[in-house]
Order: structure tokens, then sequence, then C-alpha cells
């Protein structure tokens, strides 16, 4: 089962963030063969994180919030809140099986929290070359869709929201983005 996980930052927390990171990465090597995409989202000075995304291939509901409460940062309190929902890879890979690579271009978080029918349910096949992780977003059961996420690289935050069905969510939020991960 697919994951969709979203820390979002308490603010002030970024020195608590930094302060945790190498627990953070330990963290995270523990679910590295799970993980299909992962990063932190950033501030308008693409610099600052705001948030810490990650994608992951789990056992179960139980397992995923294992997952994202257990999280160092979650832990100490660096985060304001968990958007943690089901999720279905339409892609069928992992962000570092992305062919436009880890470095290059502005790369974004779209998220549209859902309202009424689902939509944007198919990979938009004229933006395929630029999405790095796409999916819905769904109930605990799979059952009741509530939403989209997108990982993928834009010109710029208003080509990234053009994505989705714009009228068909309740909300979008566009997040820089950057692959997260240990520095190579």
């Amino acid at each position: 089962m697919e994951f969709f996980c979203h820390h979002r930052d308490r603010p002030g927390s970024f020195p608590l963030r930094k302060q945790l990171l190498e627990e953070h990465w330990s963290y995270m090597d523990l679910f590295q063969k799970e993980m299909i995409a992962r990063g932190p989202t950033l501030a308008a000075d693409g610099e600052t994180p705001t948030g810490s995304v990650h994608v992951l291939d789990l056992p179960d509901p139980a397992a995923a919030r294992a997952f994202a409460f257990d999280e160092p940062g979650y832990q100490a309190g660096a985060y304001r809140d968990v958007l943690l929902r089901r999720w279905r890879d339409l892609l069928g890979r992992t962000m570092w099986e992305f062919p436009g690579g880890r470095a290059g271009g502005d790369r974004y978080l779209v998220l549209g929290l859902g309202e009424g029918e689902a939509a944007d349910l198919t990979v938009p096949a004229e933006r395929g070359a630029d999405l790095i992780a796409y999916g819905p977003l769904l109930s605990d059961d799979a059952t009741a869709w509530l939403g989209t996420a997108a990982l993928l690289r834009a010109p710029d935050p208003a080509a990234a929201r053009a994505l989705l069905t714009e009228d068909r969510y309740a909300a979008i939020e566009v997040h820089a983005w950057r692959p997260g991960g240990r520095p190579s």
C-alpha cells in the first residue's frame, strides 16, 4: 500500500530541524527500500525548509502512522501537523527513476485537496515528461478520493498549479520542493 506523508513545519522550527537532520536521515535510512519519493518543501528563498514530503510503500495504515509519528522531527515538536493519506503511484516508478534526474529546473509539490467527484485520475500526457511522482490521495480503505498529489518540474508555481483541474478542488497548494536524502 502506498502512502503520501507531508510533515508541515511549525513556525520557527528551522533550528530544531537543522539540529535533528542526522537523526532524520538515519530514520529515513530504515525505509530506503519502501521510498518512492522524498524531500523538503521550501520557503520563497529556496533554501529554508517548510516541511518534509515522503511517499512510501508500506504494509498497512498502522505502519504508515507509525512511520509518520515516530519520525524524530515529529517527536521533537518540529512539525505543526501531518497530512497522511493512502496514495496510488500512477507513474509506477520512484523519484530516482525520473528521467529528468535530480538536478535542473524548478521542482514543486502540488497538493489538491479534493471536493466532490474524483478528478485528475490519469497521468496528464502533455506533462508526463515533467512528472516525478503523481497520484490520487485516498481514504484509509482506498475507496474515497480525497485529492491529488504530484511532484513535478515546472518553470514556475503557476505552471505547476495548472497541472490540476482548478474547479475540482477545495484548495490547491503549491510548494517549492527538492529531492531529498543524504547528500552524496
